[in-house]
């Protein structure tokens, strides 16, 4: 069982009353919830905010939900302008009013912390420069931590793409500045390490250590503050997960889409399966790592815990030239057992695992080979005996792994061409083929030209892919 507590944040859930939206977040399983405040779900300056907050304690106590604050309203304070006023305003108050309100509907629910972010630095006619900007969240941060400081509660300042503060290092920075106060911490939202941050998002979390507040849990590409479901971006997930395990993180970690209300449900019952399986594949790596001989146990059971679906479904539904969700765990636990492993003992398990496993596992041992340290004689021989073995079957996925990048570099002239000419025996893409642009040579050509003239001369269909190898050759 996952020693991580996941939970899912509200503002993915616009659309629904917010008793609703946690009785959803509840039945999916998820352990916490990321409360936004807001008009629509709790209103910090509503009449009854707190009634309404008793209640909502007592509701997320019943269903058994840890909670922190989020203060990321967009127009809750300004109608007319997004996310303003923030703390490096000319007049901060309305901010600053609201964080306290924040911290003190903490405390009434039992919040585990307050998040907040800087703002951007004012533009325009109240522009200011670094050194002002600075100076004003030093001293809008220092007023709400003497809030925090009274009541007991936790403040996670969060780095935001685009805000004055975006980066890791400079929240450290603050928080150093204003003599590293215990209750001020860091929240750190993953997907923002891929689009922004300079190191990948579980070097993030090793960075930030035990200063880690609160985690807000979404994917991103590189340079795009977009939030994405996990796997639409380029966060390594599982990665990540194993990050915040190996630190200690006993916080709560939520999912954040803002931009996803429409599908709220959905959503969060795929991202609640994507999170199951890769917070397994983290806890299997750690396994493996502690204790090699677990592989032989984990590696049947990796298709049951993470899925089997293609990773590219609609170019490549069958898994044949990307490869499948198992493949790539299985690389996983391949690569963690790389690491603890001496060469001699690690060719043998690996050749242990292809031999005694069934299909799925055999393909996911040949499709990583290429991870594992081929520079060590005793496992280049290894992984060449099992390609072999492989291009012997007739099996198309064990055909198309076979031919990977570990075969691309490895294979001899001879079997390779063999193992091309395979491909178009058994119907497997050429695609699907490591390097074959840069191992085309006039052999190969050769026989594949005689191959189409059998063909032809026998009336049968000649395999459009074997036009391709004259392509690759340039003729």
């Amino acid at each position: 069982m996952s020693t991580l507590r996941l939970g899912y944040g509200t503002n993915g859930f616009a659309n629904h009353r917010l008793d609703d939206a946690l009785g959803v977040i509840a039945d999916l399983g998820y352990q916490g919830v990321a409360l936004t405040l807001d008009h629509a779900h709790l209103d910090p300056f509503g009449p009854d905010v707190a009634e309404r907050t008793r209640l909502l304690a007592a509701r997320l106590d019943r269903l058994g939900l840890a909670v922190v604050v989020e203060t990321g309203a967009r127009y809750l304070l300004d109608p007319w302008h997004k996310h303003q006023p923030t703390l490096l305003s000319t007049d901060p108050g309305p901010r600053l009013d609201f964080l306290s309100r924040a911290v003190r509907i903490a405390v009434d629910l039992g919040a585990e912390c307050v998040s907040f972010w800087s703002g951007v630095r004012p533009s325009g006619p109240d522009a200011v420069d670094d050194e002002t900007a600075w100076r004003r969240l030093c001293g809008g941060v220092g007023t709400v931590l003497e809030e925090a400081d009274a009541r007991d509660v936790r403040l996670a300042l969060e780095p935001e793409p685009g805000h004055f503060v975006q980066h890791l290092a400079q929240a450290l920075d603050l928080r150093a500045e204003l003599g590293a106060p215990a209750r001020l911490g860091v929240t750190l939202d993953v997907g923002h390490c891929v689009a922004v941050e300079p190191k990948n998002a579980a070097e993030c979390v090793r960075e930030a250590g035990d200063l880690l507040f609160n985690v807000q849990l979404d994917d991103m590409l590189p340079g795009v503050h977009e939030h994405l479901e996990f796997g639409a971006g380029e966060l390594d997930l599982t990665g990540t997960l194993a990050a915040l395990m190996e630190v200690g993180y006993r916080g709560l970690a939520a999912v954040e889409l803002p931009r996803h209300s429409h599908a709220a449900p959905e959503v969060a019952r795929r991202s609640a399966a994507a999170l199951g399986a890769a917070s397994w594949l983290a806890e299997a790596e750690n396994r493996v790592r502690a204790d090699p001989a677990s592989a032989r146990s984990l590696f049947p059971a990796v298709g049951r815990k993470v899925g089997r679906a293609a990773l590219r479904p609609d170019t490549d539904p069958h898994g044949l030239v990307h490869g499948t969700v198992d493949d790539r765990a299985r690389g996983r636990l391949l690569a963690a057992l790389s690491e603890v492993l001496p060469a001699a003992e690690l060719a043998k398990e690996v050749a242990d695992l292809y031999r005694y496993g069934d299909g799925a596992e055999r393909r996911g041992v040949l499709r990583a080979l290429h991870r594992l340290p081929a520079g060590a004689h005793e496992v280049r021989e290894a992984g060449l005996l099992l390609v072999e073995d492989a291009l012997r079957a007739n099996d198309t996925g064990l055909v198309a792994a076979a031919l990977g990048p570990f075969a691309a570099e490895h294979l001899d002239a001879h079997a390779w061409r063999h193992g091309v000419l395979k491909c178009l025996f058994v119907g497997v893409p050429v695609a699907a083929v490591a390097a074959l642009h840069e191992r085309t040579d006039a052999e190969l050509v050769r026989m594949v030209g005689d191959y189409v003239a059998e063909r032809k001369a026998a009336g049968r269909d000649v395999p459009a892919d074997a036009y391709l190898i004259g392509e690759e050759a340039g003729q």
